[in-house]
């Protein structure tokens, strides 16, 4: 493993045979950490609107897991 850093970016090589899927996990995490970099939610508002989200979901699609 190789990790270079440029004046505008932060590089990492693997070798061919890492676990891809593991790598996906790792940049879906930095993805996470660079769009919640500047957010001043508090956890509480996040966990408020979460739930919110899933009630309305299950709602919406509750027959198709319950008939």
């Amino acid at each position: 493993m190789l990790i270079e850093r440029t004046n505008n970016e932060v590089i990492i090589r693997l070798p061919s045979n890492v676990d891809i899927e593991g790598v996906q996990r790792l940049v879906d995490y930095l993805i996470y950490k660079e769009a919640t970099a500047n957010s001043k939610a508090k956890q509480s508002e996040v966990d408020k609107l979460s739930k919110e989200i899933k009630k309305g979901w299950w709602k919406k699609n509750r027959a198709r897991f319950i008939k």
